[in-house]
């Protein structure tokens, strides 16, 4: 198969940061501003397959990037360091270099199974009720990890560090932003792929009248399903990454805060707009960060900044179109393939 121009192009883009990363020529403030980009690109891509594609309300993303960060890391302190609770690692901490991205998807299917906690209820429910039950959903998790005091409670769960050390001796490189880079690479290769098949023409059928869409033999419980566990798994892949560039979680750091964060890039990309899901966790991500020096006042000026936003462009930046709609000369270089089922 023939690489697009795109990838090519996103590869490129990937050696010349971490060539830059490995000699000292960014700093460590803007490795983790980078790295926290690419998390919230997988996170606002996976709500928008959700929120966007398929036309339910979600807005529990924080809790599937929960449970997938506490598996990640339970693993990999488990596995990999020495710690108080789990005692010394049960393999070199060496091999953490190759069995991190493993621990890494056991988080996410971990997550995607904790999806299906969404995907039953919204066989049945709808809009407003199925917020509702994201909601619980969110809450469920955060309390449950609050009260299991073996992975610290509500104080927290650390030593992801040590792994992450053990990497860098192993061979000197900065392998979370390696793992950032990739996982966002296949994110969004995984999704474009996802809406452009045929499970992504139901998902947009299921948006327009689900009812009209059962009629024409759509599946809508199967696909349903799967988009939710695909959305979650992504959310949990990303909780995992996140866990590792702090070496620390806990709780606080899901809660519906971290939810509503994600919805607003969603919002602020575009519905259906995987082009504008990118652009807004940049475009957000970077506005934290200039805002910054404003301490708590960034938290009202950002929102009045998203109501004047939503005021005289509701659509979002994109809509619903993606860039190759907008400049058409670029449809040569990121052209979907043709569906595959």
């Amino acid at each position: 198969m023939r690489p697009s121009v795109g990838f090519v192009l996103y590869a490129l883009a990937a050696i010349v940061v971490l060539t830059l990363t490995q000699w000292n020529g960014i700093n460590a403030y803007v490795q983790i501003v980078i790295m926290f980009i690419g998390i919230n690109i997988i996170l606002s891509s996976s709500l928008n397959l959700i929120n966007g594609y398929m036309g339910e309300f979600s807005c529990g993303h924080a809790g599937f990037m929960a449970v997938g960060a506490y598996i990640a890391s339970i693993l990999n302190v488990w596995l990999f360091a020495s710690d108080q609770v789990f005692g010394p690692p049960l393999f070199p901490p060496s091999s953490a270099l190759f069995l991190f991205p493993v621990t890494l998807l056991i988080g996410g299917i971990g997550a995607a199974l904790a999806g299906l906690l969404v995907a039953v209820p919204s066989f049945r429910t709808r809009g407003d009720y199925l917020a509702i039950i994201t909601l619980a959903v969110n809450y469920i998790v955060k309390s449950s990890i609050e009260n299991i005091q073996a992975i610290g409670g509500a104080r927290g769960f650390m030593g992801m560090r040590k792994v992450v050390k053990s990497m860098t001796e192993a061979i000197d490189l900065p392998w979370v932003m390696i793992w950032i880079f990739v996982s966002v690479g296949i994110t969004v290769w995984l999704i474009r792929r996802f809406v452009n098949s045929t499970y992504g023409k139901g998902m947009v059928a299921i948006r327009d009248d689900e009812i009209a869409a059962e009629i024409m033999g759509v599946n809508t419980r199967r696909i349903k399903m799967i988009a939710f566990m695909l959305s979650s798994g992504l959310a949990g892949v990303a909780g995992g990454l996140f866990a590792h560039i702090l070496g620390y979680i806990n709780p606080g750091s899901f809660t519906i805060l971290k939810s509503t964060e994600v919805m607003v890039m969603v919002y602020l990309g575009g519905m259906a707009s995987l082009s504008g899901s990118v652009m807004s966790a940049v475009v957000f991500t970077l506005l934290l960060e200039l805002l910054r020096p404003l301490q708590v006042l960034k938290w009202v000026v950002v929102p009045l900044m998203l109501i004047v936003l939503m005021l005289f462009r509701p659509e979002g930046i994109m809509g619903n179109r993606e860039l190759s709609d907008v400049f058409p000369k670029l449809r040569r270089w990121f052209q979907a393939k043709e569906p595959t089922s």
